[in-house]
């Protein structure tokens, strides 16, 4: 416990008043004294800080304030008078009522008096005297004792009150543990119930369905019963139905009988009278032979009439055979004609098309699940081309935008006139339509040729040879289908035609035979030309007896020639490939012959360089470098042809490249020769779309000659 601060004389200055609390008593008590008890006192108000509480009053009779904390007590005597007590700390209550304050009457002088004070109180008790008055010694010492115990039964009282509110709030605490027991308790119990609720109204709902559907039963059994007894009533009625039916058949069963027994009796009165009307029959039979004789007669002057019609056919089967040689001899008027409209159209036609865009053209090739980017896009973007001739069908525009230097955009359209343009849209039927009477000039002993040009990805492959579909097989099974219908049609007029067929490649300036069984580059293939027509050594020819056999020759064809990755393309041809189509005709009446050709050639692609991503690969650099070397040959000749027809004789590049030579005869007038030019849709192949029409225009412009037809007379 605190000792209480010791009289002075006088106070000391530099030392910091301490805040006191003064009683009625006459002497004041230092809040540092009291401060370790109130601090477990605030301990314990502060978690029933919501509770107010009552203190018992200090002194006799006189209402003191609660003693409080204090946080700057120094333990020393203090000096300070009544208004110190104002500025004692600690946090204010807020839900407990202000006591009333101790008694602070008068100020109390802190000054000793003249007197001495008594020895025995000296600094033990550290009393200050009441304010107002000086303390003399007698007094002092009469008043100490009473002063003490009145001191000791304040702390009693402090103590005690501390005690009880140490009890207060631990079994405040207790009580509250106890409530919320319970209540934690009636939660459970709240909860257990309402399970046990839920449970009895799902079991009772249980018990009503189970209830209902039991009704439900019992109704139908009801009904079923009800219905079975309505059957079986009705089945009853129905039997005596049946049994009066029956009553009713036996009656009218007799009643049959004796009508039957009248019917016998009646018949026999009949068979008399039939016997009657036999004897009138004879007589009959003799007026029909007489008939007979006169129809007889009748039959004799229609032989007579017979004999007269058989003299009429004969004379109109002769009739007929004239009329035959006539027709066959129309058929070489209608050769003459048609070639002679072939020749108005043009040496070299030129067909243009233009293929539709595909899924791979819209989408990475290498991921089909992923989204394209902007770079796919752009790739896939289609151009834009317009096809303006919507009756004649010989018209395409190619528009083009791009950036001037000054960062403005340029636009630019190309138009191209052709023989005929396809929009993509276009079938393979209706391509084939076109050149569908080069067949026939084939089969009336003419030379055709018919060569696809154009880029990568342009769709070359697919116009000559098409897919598997009966709508998207190509030119080549169309031609040599419609070269067979032909024949079969001549053959009413005496013709026998006989086919055959070859299928090269020329790869890297090299020709290989893509119906051989050996491997390439082992057999050395020389071209020769002769007044026959062209021929290439060591080549197997195999015969064609039917169109069937002409795709199963494809099938082999495709299985051995050259392709190859490009970035034009996942699968494109690095080589030229070339089915002819030989045919042999004579006819049995006339003794004439006459033999043609079907040339059909498929150009490996005809992009540049550094469109086709070929420069960092050697072999594809090499092919390359080949593909565009005949391409290029194949533009010189043609220039040439143009050229010898407007300036006379001219030297004739064919030697340049075995491909020019191998089409010398297709191209010098020899033959009827059309170009179909492939084009891209995309924007990305414009450049290379607008070279293919460039050099397709220079060899629509280019005039080669009239084709001669290769026919021999009867020996």
């Amino acid at each position: 416990m605190s000792r209480l601060p010791r009289l002075r004389s006088s106070p000391d200055p530099s030392d910091p008043p301490a805040p006191s609390i003064t009683t009625t008593l006459g002497f004041s008590i230092s809040t540092s004294m009291l401060g370790h008890k109130r601090k477990a006192e605030d301990d314990l108000d502060a978690e029933a800080l919501d509770q107010p509480r009552k203190l018992p009053a200090i002194g006799n009779g006189v209402t003191a304030r609660p003693l409080a904390a204090s946080r700057s007590a120094l333990n020393r005597p203090t000096t300070s008078t009544g208004p110190a007590v104002k500025q004692l700390s600690g946090p204010q209550r807020l839900t407990r009522p202000e006591p009333p304050k101790l008694s602070t009457s008068a100020p109390r002088r802190t000054t000793r008096a003249t007197s001495a004070p008594p020895k025995q109180l000296g600094s033990s008790t550290g009393l200050i005297r009441p304010p107002g008055r000086v303390v003399s010694g007698s007094r002092v010492a009469s008043g100490s004792g009473l002063q003490t115990k009145e001191f000791r039964d304040l702390k009693n009282q402090v103590a005690s009150i501390e005690s009880a509110q140490l009890a207060n709030a631990e079994k405040l605490a207790q009580t509250m543990d106890a409530e919320r027991a319970k209540v934690a308790e009636l939660e459970a119990n709240h909860r257990a119930l309402s399970l046990e609720l839920a449970n009895a109204k799902s079991l009772e709902l249980d018990k009503r369905r189970e209830l209902v559907s039991a009704s439900d039963e019992i109704e139908k059994l009801r009904m079923k019963h009800a219905k079975e007894i309505m059957e079986l009533e009705m089945e009853v009625k129905s039997k005596a139905r049946e049994a009066r039916e029956l009553a009713d058949e036996l009656r009218m069963v007799k009643s049959d009988l004796e009508r039957e027994r009248d019917s016998v009796s009646n018949l026999k009165a009949t068979l008399s009278h039939q016997s009657t009307s036999h004897i009138t029959l004879n007589a009959q039979i003799n007026a029909l032979q007489a008939q007979k004789a006169a129809t007889q007669m009748q039959l004799d002057a229609a032989m007579t009439t017979s004999s007269d019609r058989t003299l009429e056919l004969e004379t109109a089967h002769r009739r007929i055979l004239d009329l035959e040689q006539d027709a066959r001899e129309n058929e070489m008027v209608r050769r003459k004609l048609h070639n002679t409209i072939q020749e108005l159209k043009g040496n070299i036609r030129v067909f243009c098309r233009v293929r539709p865009v595909i899924t791979s053209d819209l989408s990475p090739s290498s991921s089909s699940t992923s989204s394209p980017t902007p770079d796919d896009e752009e790739k896939g973007r289609e151009a834009s081309i317009s096809f303006p001739d919507k009756r004649d069908h010989k018209e395409i525009v190619v528009s083009s935008s791009s950036s001037s230097a000054m960062g403005s955009e340029r636009k630019e359209i190309y138009n191209f006139g052709f023989d005929r343009v396809f929009a993509p849209e276009s079938t393979q039927a209706e391509v084939f339509e076109e050149i569908s009477l080069l067949a026939q000039s084939c089969v009336d002993g003419y030379n055709v040729c018919i060569f696809a040009y154009g880029q990568t990805g342009s769709g070359k492959s697919f116009t000559m040879e098409g897919g598997s579909t009966e709508a998207t097989i190509g030119m080549i099974p169309r031609a040599v289908s419609q070269v067979f219908k032909a024949a079969d049609d001549l053959k009413s007029k005496g013709w026998e035609y006989k086919m055959d067929g070859q299928f090269l490649e020329i790869y890297n300036e090299t020709i290989n035979d893509l119906l051989g069984k050996g491997e390439f580059d082992k057999k050395k293939h020389d071209i020769k030309h002769d007044k026959s027509g062209t021929r290439v050594t060591d080549v197997n020819v195999m015969p064609l007896p039917s169109p069937a056999s002409v795709s199963s020759l494809l099938r082999v064809a495709n299985s051995r020639r050259t392709v190859a990755a490009t970035l034009m393309n996942e699968r494109s041809s690095r080589s030229h490939s070339v089915f002819t189509l030989r045919i042999s005709g004579i006819n049995i009446h006339t003794g004439e012959s006459c033999e043609g050709s079907l040339n059909l050639v498929d150009l490996a692609g005809s992009e540049r360089l550094n469109s086709s991503g070929a420069a960092g690969d050697k072999d594809r650099l090499k092919e390359t470098q080949n593909i565009n070397k005949s391409l290029s040959a194949l533009g010189d000749v043609i220039a040439a042809l143009g050229e010898k027809g407007e300036k006379g004789e001219k030297h004739i590049p064919y030697r340049n490249s075995k491909l020019t030579y191998l089409l010398q005869n297709s191209l010098s007038g020899n033959s009827k020769t059309l170009m179909i030019l492939n084009l891209s849709p995309l924007a990305a192949h414009l450049n290379e779309s607008l070279c293919s029409l460039r050099f397709a225009t220079k060899v629509n412009n280019t005039m080669i000659g009239t084709a001669k037809k290769q026919i021999r007379g009867s020996s």
